[in-house]
């Protein structure tokens, strides 16, 4: 009894607490009480002196590997997986890997992403996110307590300039749409798996993940859509692509050609296209200058500058989520069949003849 009211307190499980030390224990209990302190009170505060003594044993580094052991069957990719596990044993844990999570400050976070601010903003952007991450999966463990000395609103932003201005955001190079018949007259005079790869890519307008993994069974030749699975898109949702005659050729092109598991097949069996063939193939060409990704923003802009296809459309056949959640709640189609004839519009457009270049000429007045 404690200020009149009832309180029951466990000693222990009978397996593991005799009779003898319960009653040890009983009586110490009782020897609280009477000195007017709450038995079950102090046996909390106990526990969590236990608990900040073994956070001090517990080291950024050691707090950094149970995160990433924890998230990363969540993560997209081994690469996703990679970089995080390299950014923070390069550039965090010489400086406060071995230190205890508890102490980890505002300081320490400085010392670490400061001196790579300015020359490598992206991935000291990044670091600093990831060592936020990791301290406030340390601070609900109960290894450290107080606010995250990481946390960039409010607190690292005042103290560092954005990354806005300190390098302007670099966009993945892209062909302007105007030239894209004449490069896909070159890309269709090209052999090889990677040149078939590709054409699909830009006809899909399609992420390079998203069509190295295309398996066959994601194809449904009669309703002409591929579907790919949610763990190989970047929103994490199942996304239907309408597919135009010449998509479709490809895939059938390719049957041939495929290893069964695989519709663009890589040189190993049982493995894809490799993350970089496309790449390599541009080089080829002599299109280094661009990129696989930027035919996306190629795509875009065509549909946005010439034709009058609603912005929805455009941006849900570039899988991009919805911005607003409130229009995302009520929004449960895909739109697919608008989606077809853009789609069909865009095969259109990749195929039609190259213009001549007295052809992009447009006459100011007429001459007299």
């Amino acid at each position: 009894m404690l200020h009149g009211r009832a309180r029951e307190m466990g000693l222990g499980s009978l397996s593991a607490v005799s009779l003898a030390d319960a009653r040890i224990k009983a009586g110490e209990c009782r020897g609280r009480l009477q000195n007017g302190v709450d038995p079950i009170e102090a046996r909390k505060a106990e526990w969590a002196q236990a608990r900040a003594a073994a956070a001090k044993s517990i080291t950024f580094a050691n707090c950094a590997e149970a995160y990433i052991e924890a998230h990363k069957t969540g993560w997209r990719n081994p690469k996703h997986i990679q970089q995080w596990t390299n950014t923070v044993k390069t550039y965090a844990e010489p400086i406060m890997g071995d230190l205890p999570v508890s102490e980890i400050d505002t300081g320490l976070v400085l010392k670490v992403i400061e001196p790579i601010w300015k020359e490598k903003p992206e991935t000291a952007s990044r670091l600093r996110g990831r060592i936020e991450s990791v301290l406030d999966w340390a601070a609900v463990r109960g290894y450290r307590q107080g606010e995250n000395p990481a946390r960039w609103k409010g607190h690292v932003a005042k103290l560092l300039p954005a990354r806005s201005k300190v390098q302007a955001v670099k966009h993945h190079p892209a062909l302007a749409y105007a030239d894209l018949p004449a490069f896909m007259a070159q890309l269709r005079g090209q052999d090889g798996i990677a040149a078939r790869a590709l054409e699909f890519l830009v006809l899909a307008a399609a992420r390079t993940g998203e069509i190295i993994g295309a398996k066959p069974d994601e194809i449904n030749a009669k309703d002409r859509t591929w579907t790919i699975p949610p763990e190989r898109m970047k929103a994490r949702k199942t996304h239907r692509v309408p597919l135009s005659d010449r998509a479709l050729a490809i895939i059938e092109k390719m049957k041939p050609l495929g290893n069964g598991d695989y519709i663009f097949p890589g040189h190993k069996k049982g493995k894809h296209l490799s993350n970089g063939a496309m790449l390599a193939l541009l080089e080829r060409m002599g299109r280094g200058s661009i990129t696989p990704h930027g035919f996306r923003s190629c795509f875009r802009d065509w549909a946005a500058e010439q034709t009058s296809y609603a912005r929805e459309v455009a941006e849900m056949s570039l899988a991009h989520t919805i911005g607003d959640k409130v229009e995302a709640a009520y929004r449960r189609g895909d739109l697919v069949e608008k989606r077809r004839r853009l789609m069909d519009a865009w095969a259109k457009y990749c195929n039609a003849p190259p213009a001549k270049t007295e052809d992009r000429v447009v006459p100011l007045r007429k001459r007299r």
